[in-house]
């Protein structure tokens, strides 16, 4: 299985659409037997699903995230665990373990108070 997370610093990165990289994880049997940050290239939020499809991506673990990049994620047939914080290596291992907590109704979450100047209408981060 191919584990990828939004990643910066070593956390799971909190805006899908605006990663720079991912850190994909290959796992059997319950154990991760590989890992590697991947640069995204500036790729937006379109491009992402199709990034992570072409490079065998399985599952997604990220931070806040939009529904048509949901929808678009759903689409390459790959899974998503969204509204996840924290440790990307911790995320992971808690995703093998069974154990992972997460928000099954995450959106975009960079809006409101403290967001002027972000326009959502462009990237479907719509349907608050």
């Amino acid at each position: 299985m191919k584990i990828a997370v939004t990643y910066e610093n070593g956390d799971v990165f909190q805006h899908f659409g605006h990663t720079k990289q991912f850190k994909i994880y290959e796992a059997e049997n319950g154990k991760v037997i590989n890992s590697a940050v991947v640069d995204t290239n500036g790729s937006g939020h379109g491009a992402l699903a199709g990034f992570l499809a072409a490079n065998g991506v399985d599952v997604l673990i990220c931070g806040g995230i939009g529904m048509g990049a949901q929808n678009a994620l759903a689409d390459a047939g790959i899974k998503l665990y969204g509204g996840v914080y924290g440790d990307a290596d911790i995320a992971v291992a808690a995703l093998l373990g069974g154990n992972i907590v997460y928000n099954p109704n995450v959106k975009c979450d960079h809006h409101g108070h403290g967001a002027e100047g972000h326009v959502c209408g462009s990237h479907g981060c719509g349907n608050h």
